[in-house]
């Protein structure tokens, strides 16, 4: 028998719950997992949107993957996503807690406060209500983790995004945090997400002239990245072959190294 060096990056067995799945980033991310093996319950704000796309990745990889409305800044929402994921399935081993939005204000001043407020809330707090709900079950699994879609935006000075730069600023602290405290239990890690082209960037009030400029990034690579660049990374840091990483950030955003994300 041949030795398989892809065998650990196998997710046979495991069950996936991602929010924010339906589209973008998040659908890739959803269509690599399972075509790694795994079992998917893509949870979105969108459920139509959410139902459509878990059939077309499910008849496109033959495994189970499923779709249903949640808006992960209600916990009720969240502790029925959950419940119905792990009754689904029986039970979950890996959450990626995708969602996160932010829209752009380069004038400081302009801000609200409560801007800040809603961008902690989806992108901090429903992170960390979403991983405790799913704890239960993560504790229970082989390969139990919580991968965070971080941004880059939260390690450089987010001039043009900055209740989002901020909000994912503190999804790393957390993340790093929980990592500690859930020691020998469930790992946890984040990806650092640089400028992937999507129609999220037209959702943020981005400008056609803006996002062609974004498509041509200063970055190492001299591209933008694809949504399969952030979902072969998540691939990874979800499977055994991952089984020895916690606490870890890894950047993948073409090696980039602007500071200001969309100029003035």
């Amino acid at each position: 028998m041949s030795f398989d060096a892809f065998a650990e990056f196998r997710m046979d067995g495991h069950n996936v719950l991602i929010t924010g799945g339906a589209q973008n980033i998040g659908a890739g991310i959803a269509k690599t997992l399972s075509g790694a093996g795994a079992k998917v319950m893509i949870a979105d704000l969108n459920s139509d949107m959410a139902a459509e796309t878990a059939a077309a990745i499910a008849r496109e990889t033959g495994n189970d993957c499923r779709g249903m409305a949640c808006d992960v800044t209600d916990l009720d929402q969240i502790n029925a996503v959950v419940s119905a994921t792990a009754d689904a399935f029986g039970g979950i081993s890996t959450l990626v807690n995708n969602v996160g939005w932010g829209g752009r204000q380069p004038d400081p001043s302009a801000i609200p406060e409560e801007e800040f407020i809603n961008s902690y809330k989806l992108n901090t707090i429903s992170a960390y209500r979403m991983s405790m709900a799913c704890l239960p079950y993560l504790e229970k699994a082989e390969n139990g983790s919580i991968t965070n879609s971080g941004s880059f935006s939260s390690a450089v000075p987010a001039y043009d995004i900055l209740p989002y730069g901020t909000a994912k600023a503190a999804l790393n602290q957390m993340m790093v945090s929980l990592a500690h405290m859930l020691n020998k239990r469930v790992r946890v890690n984040s990806i650092l997400i640089g400028t992937v082209m999507t129609a999220g960037y037209g959702d943020a009030g981005i400008s056609p002239e803006m996002q062609e400029k974004l498509a041509h990034p200063d970055n190492l690579t001299g591209r933008p990245g694809r949504p399969e660049d952030i979902a072969n990374a998540m691939l990874y840091l979800c499977s055994p072959a991952a089984g020895w990483v916690s606490g870890q950030t890894i950047n993948v955003h073409g090696g980039g190294g602007v500071v200001r994300l969309f100029g003035s």
